[in-house]
């Protein structure tokens, strides 16, 4: 079981937290940093000092970190066209020495492009098909050759799909909670497959349904990672976990019912019925990016425990 840490910036937190979670995650064994993107807080933060870009910031990354994998979930396909996107994406990857997993979703939050006048186009899925064709066929496309894609809503022509990725394949994320448009995605595009914030049984029937979508496509169901995204709070007693609770605002049982939450023991019993139905990797939501000996307290007490 791969543990990763996952984080929302857009919450309130600046570059320099950012990097020194992101060392905390490389020093203490987790297997990769990954962070939302996304430019407007949510819920009842005020976002102070405002939100960092999620490819800069992994470019910032890829620099200051050696070992990590780093990535997002998900990018938010409203806010990139596709062939800028398969550019930074490969630059970053570059940067960080072949480090970088790409995960692409169709945008969903409404208010931040209004306020930063993004366009919010009523159709989106449709677009990140083609957004996922297009920037997987510039990858794949060899060197001196060219790429063109006429497709509804993008065309390309005579494009030199440059630069390629130091990886020779870049890892794609593909996620969501669609019973049917989501796994053929999966199916076709998708190295891994992950289901954000959702009940061990609601992941072992969305797992069921890519695993099926799969095999209609000519692929083996388990030629893909199955992961989950699950906010985190652990406390080596009832009241660390309730402190730690508390400073989200978040209520204890609440967070045991549908995130990883109580003692290590309580955690790591809890992962084991997610790797039952499938699950090689969680991503670890860690919303208090200050609280560093959580961190150090899942790493030791969590992460040691699971094979």
């Amino acid at each position: 079981m791969d543990l990763r840490i996952f984080t929302e910036p857009q919450q309130g937190a600046d570059y320099t937290t950012l990097l020194t979670v992101a060392r905390a995650t490389e020093e203490l064994g987790f297997d990769a940093f990954f962070r939302s993107d996304h430019y407007l807080a949510m819920g009842d933060s005020d976002g102070l000092p405002g939100p960092t870009d999620a490819w800069i910031t992994l470019a910032g990354l890829a620099r200051e970190t050696s070992r990590i994998r780093l990535g997002t979930l998900m990018t938010a396909g409203t806010f990139r066209l596709p062939g800028v996107l398969a550019i930074q994406v490969a630059q970053v990857d570059a940067m960080s020495g072949g480090r970088v997993e790409f995960g692409l979703g169709a945008g969903w939050f409404e208010a931040e492009h209004t306020a930063y006048g993004i366009p919010f186009p009523a159709e989106k899925f449709g677009r990140l098909e083609e957004q996922l064709e297009i920037v997987t066929g510039l990858w794949r496309t060899p060197v001196g050759e060219t790429f063109d894609h006429e497709g509804r809503y993008y065309q390309l022509k005579g494009s030199p799909a440059l630069p390629k990725p130091a990886q020779d394949r870049v890892p794609v994320l593909v996620g969501g909670h669609g019973a049917k448009r989501t796994p053929r995605l999966a199916a076709r595009f998708a190295d891994e497959f992950n289901i954000p914030f959702a009940s061990v049984e609601d992941s072992r029937r969305q797992f069921d349904r890519v695993r099926a979508a799969a095999e209609e496509v000519g692929r083996r169901a388990d030629a893909l990672v199955y992961s989950n995204a699950l906010v985190v709070c652990v406390g080596k007693d009832d009241a660390e976990v309730a402190r730690r609770a508390a400073a989200i605002g978040r209520d204890v049982e609440e967070l045991k019912e549908n995130g990883l939450a109580g003692s290590p023991a309580e955690v790591v019993d809890k992962i084991g019925r997610y790797a039952a139905v499938g699950s090689s990797r969680v991503y670890l939501q860690l919303l208090d990016l200050d609280d560093l000996d959580h961190l150090e307290l899942i790493s030791s007490q969590v992460m040691s425990q699971l094979p």
